[in-house]
């Protein structure tokens, strides 16, 4: 007896012919937050290159410090709140370097060019144990990161801090400390650099620690061709930049002072705004959030100047019971019109439009484009995988008063392999304001 699976019910053998298939249900899921990117100068690590550093993550190999040091403030505020940052190094500099021994000496070069590499040490000493083999011991600011026991310079392997020359002879020297390393200088196309290399990774927001203005516009135009020409729904954070007038645009105002006394200024403070706002989700809003481990802010303003700042589209902090707090959740754009209007320089409102924008391209791009007939069929599966996505926002507070019947179309699109999709929809805001009446008997 025959058998298999079919398209049509055109068999000649008898048998028995199934075809299995999963009974239809949405298949898209609303997106993860928290993925913050920023370039940075920095003395260690790879430079030109996009590195993925998770929250809590040991990184003092890749980026020569400790993440509380003072060199890696930007990667440690962006963290605060982020999940991932994708870190690009904008800098080369020149890699420190030394010889060890003098009869026939080894040349020691630091791994990434940065200051950071005048502050290894090499030492070559005879093993205890075996007198006819070396300890070759690497140090960074005095403490041992790596240690080989070996009895030539052909076995000695390179490790994350130093590579080793090619030639010369082992010999017991005292520690050799290397010298030279130089954090070199950074033009604004370095950072294009960085723009042309992150645009193939996908993110939440974008810090841009940079006081340029050159650069600035060159970030808000930027965000402004993703968002619009490629459909990557992403937040460019600058300082004091609020004639982006943009909704993909914040622009942050004034800095904080952190709890063991260091000031950040608003160029610094951008990557915690980023981070911030990367790892918000939809439904939440950022308007009087405490800035993490902040107990008061760098530049104080009047009420009059905080509700110019406010009108301006800046975004700011202000002082409240010995903390540093957001006054409001906001971006640049501040030109409202009739057909975008206030709502659109809301952060949490911006979120959750960039949301829908990228989860349903993502949605679609996965499991619907190519894959499903554009007929009567084909178009109601998407209308429901939108339903159900939009059905998922309510659920969580992010938008509101959804009519799936009226509020959803998909039709047939002006060419055969086309699709038009209308949705209304009405993102959900925090309450910031509160008017009282109170009538005394």
């Amino acid at each position: 007896m025959a058998g298999g699976t079919w398209v049509a019910q055109n068999k000649v053998r008898p048998g028995l012919y199934v075809n299995f298939r999963s009974e239809a249900q949405a298949v898209g899921m609303l997106g993860d937050r928290g993925v913050v990117t920023l370039p940075a100068v920095l003395s260690w690590g790879p430079s030109k290159q996009v590195m993925t550093i998770e929250a809590g993550q040991d990184v003092t190999d890749i980026l020569g410090y400790d993440i509380t040091a003072p060199q890696l403030v930007l990667v440690r505020e962006a963290l605060k709140r982020a999940r991932t940052l994708l870190l690009y190094r904008v800098n080369t500099g020149t890699q420190a370097s030394a010889t060890i021994g003098t009869t026939d000496p080894i040349t020691v070069t630091a791994r990434y060019g940065g200051v950071r590499g005048n502050d290894i040490t090499v030492a070559v000493q005879a093993n205890v144990d075996e007198p006819t083999m070396f300890d070759v011991i690497t140090y960074v600011d005095g403490r041992e990161v790596d240690v080989q026991t070996v009895a030539e310079r052909a076995d000695l392997q390179d490790n994350a801090w130093v590579t080793f020359g090619s030639s010369g002879e082992l010999e017991a020297t005292a520690g050799t400390p290397l010298t030279g390393g130089t954090d070199g200088t950074v033009t604004n196309s370095d950072y294009t650099d960085y723009l042309e290399a992150i645009e193939l990774f996908d993110f939440n927001t974008m810090a841009a620690p940079v006081s340029d203005t050159t650069l600035k516009g060159v970030f808000a135009s930027f965000a402004r061709r993703l968002r619009e020409d490629e459909g990557k729904k992403i937040q460019v954070v600058l300082p004091d930049y609020p004639t982006a007038d943009y909704e993909g645009v914040i622009s942050v105002k004034n800095g904080v002072v952190l709890a063991d006394g260091t000031t950040l200024n608003n160029v610094q403070a951008t990557a915690w705004v980023a981070g911030a706002t990367a790892g918000a989700n939809v439904n939440q809003s950022l308007t009087y959030a405490a800035y993490d481990g902040a107990v008061d802010v760098d530049t104080r303003y009047t009420h009059t100047q905080i509700v110019q700042a406010l009108q301006n589209g800046e975004f700011l902090f202000v002082p409240s019971d010995g903390r540093a707090i957001v006054e409001q959740d906001i971006n640049t754009f501040t030109s409202f019109t009739p057909e975008k209007q206030r709502h659109f320089s809301k952060n949490r409102v911006i979120r959750v439009l960039d949301a829908i924008g990228n989860d349903l391209k993502r949605i679609f791009e996965q499991f619907y484009a190519g894959k499903v007939d554009n007929n009567v069929d084909g178009r109601n599966l998407f209308k429901n995988e939108i339903v159900n996505y939009l059905t998922t926002l309510q659920n969580i507070g992010a938008i509101q008063n959804l009519d799936t019947q009226a509020d959803v179309t998909v039709v047939q699109g002006n060419d055969v392999d086309s699709i038009y999709v209308e949705l209304y929809v009405q993102p959900v805001d925090a309450i910031e304001k509160v008017y009282m009446q109170v009538i005394v008997r």
